[in-house]
């Protein structure tokens, strides 16, 4: 079968077509910008690519279009494909038909957490020898793919409640009918899309129907978004994360490099995790990953192996490099809540590494945070969340916002944060300024559901020159007396 892919540059889209791609199919594409990585990438699989939208693709007569969300009415191929009447399918909707179809899924849901929590199942099933096929909207270390057909019946999905088509505008995840679904959060996002988190909660429930009676819902219990999806109905077992009678992380100790914390279930212990990924939010979705693979008949202690060995995924709290001390980060972070638990897992990993322990309340910092944000998202552009956005970042010493395109003055939703805040309307101002303050020690966390602008890169050659700059270089405290190890063996010692 010949498969063209409109949109075919999007992380979704190309997943799709690599997964087209191994399963024998012949697979072309388009986009409006084709450029790496994606296009090198779709490209070493031997997937030609046209660039734009150009109604001359047409004369290609492939067997179906496959037709992403980014494509809408007007765009001269799509309407051209409609005017000859072709057949076009949606990539979500494909999937289900060709891939999915007989296999059991296992998708995980939810506002934040989805890439990594997908990562994890993957990572695990993987470990176990269970081969799973997976689509996943981003790269774990331990693939170095996004996606693949798999070798047996289970395929992990990261299940996005974005919507599916311009002619489909139910969210992708309905497509999926998953035997095991993760619901990792729930909370308003995609402003663009959605007028409320009602109507999110109402795609969630259309999820939850579709999962079947022999099925599991794997849930975060103390939501009450969603409480109220499951209230609308469940007719599958569900499991609890969290709460009394849930799955939780007790004991924890954040080291530098790894953090251990007791697994329970209720008061149930299970064992000891060892997990390389800093946070609250990380432990989350580690336990969630656990959970959905026992679910698949695979055994606690393959599982705790398995989260001990996963390197983590790009754009997570991914070092981009050091220089002259200082240390740049990326990570995806654009929705409050992600900002905020973003920054307090990086803090918990900076404190752990110097050895820091609080004296009269007070806690001497010789490296700094400092925060710098994209409010990029369609709803941070909209303004929807610019309420919460001081707040999610107050764990940061210093933060610096790109505020160029926003239809609203971040100077004044950030001015809480007082003389901690600056923003700027160009990305090469920020650049400057975060290289003028670093000093050594100091960690840059970069947060932005874009490319920014190539601003890792950017603020690794500024760090890089010679020093001279006000504020440039201010040379770190010492490191202290490390802590973190002597919890962990004490950790170990109660079992």
């Amino acid at each position: 079968m010949h498969i063209h892919i409109l949109g075919i540059c999007g992380t979704f889209m190309g997943g799709i077509a690599a997964i087209a791609k191994e399963a024998g199919h012949r697979v072309t594409g388009c986009d409006a910008n084709v450029y790496p990585p994606m296009s090198d990438q779709l490209r070493a699989l031997g997937i030609d690519l046209v660039e734009g939208f150009g109604a001359d693709q047409l004369s290609l007569r492939p067997d179906v279009w496959l037709v992403g969300n980014v494509v809408s009415r007007g765009n001269p191929l799509m309407e051209a494909i409609l005017d000859s009447g072709e057949r076009y399918v949606s990539g979500p909707q494909w999937l289900a038909e060709e891939v999915l179809r007989n296999r059991w899924v296992l998708a995980v849901a939810g506002t934040h957490g989805k890439t990594t929590t997908s990562s994890l199942l993957a990572w695990i099933l993987d470990e176990a020898g269970l081969r799973p096929g997976f689509l996943i909207g981003g790269v774990a270390s331990n693939f170095n793919v996004s996606a693949r057909l798999g070798a047996s019946r289970y395929f992990v999905i990261e299940a996005d409640e974005y919507d599916t088509a311009f002619f489909d505008k139910r969210s992708k995840f309905v497509h999926y009918r998953p035997r095991t679904a993760i619901l990792n959060n729930l909370e308003f996002d995609h402003a663009d899309i959605f007028r409320d988190l009602e109507a999110i909660e109402t795609q969630f429930h259309h999820l939850v129907r579709t999962v079947p009676g022999s099925g599991k819902v794997i849930y975060e219990a103390t939501q009450a978004s969603l409480q109220r999806v499951l209230s609308r109905g469940c007719w599958s077992p569900t499991e609890q994360l969290g709460g009394a009678e849930g799955w939780r992380a007790e004991r924890v100790v954040e080291g530098a490099d790894a953090t251990e914390f007791m697994l329970t279930r209720g008061t149930q212990p299970i064992g000891i995790c060892s997990l390389r990924l800093a946070g609250a939010h990380n432990r989350a979705n580690a336990i969630a990953a656990l959970v959905a693979a026992a679910h698949v008949g695979v055994d606690y202690a393959t599982s705790l192996a398995a989260l001990s060995r996963f390197g983590g995924v790009k754009r997570r709290l991914e070092v981009k490099g050091t220089r002259r001390g200082v240390t740049v980060i990326d990570d995806f972070a654009h929705h409050p809540t992600a900002i905020e638990t973003t920054i307090a897992g990086l803090r918990a990993r900076m404190d752990a590494a110097r050895g820091e322990v609080p004296i009269d309340g007070s806690r001497q910092r010789p490296g700094r945070l400092l925060a710098v944000v994209e409010p990029r998202s369609n709803t941070m552009k909209l303004g929807a969340m610019k309420a919460l956005l001081a707040d999610s970042l107050a764990g940061a010493d210093l933060v610096f916002c790109h505020a160029g395109g926003l239809g609203w003055d971040a100077a004044q939703v950030l001015a809480p944060l007082g003389l901690r805040a600056r923003t700027f309307g160009d990305i090469d101002s920020v650049v400057q300024a975060v290289a003028q303050e670093a000093r050594e020690g100091d960690q840059v966390l970069v947060m932005s559901n874009g490319g920014f602008g190539g601003i890792h890169g950017k603020l690794l050659a500024a760090l890089a020159s010679p020093p001279g700059l006000p504020g440039q270089p201010v040379a770190g405290a010492g490191r202290g007396t490390a802590a973190a190890p002597a919890a962990a063996e004490a950790l170990r010692a109660s079992l």
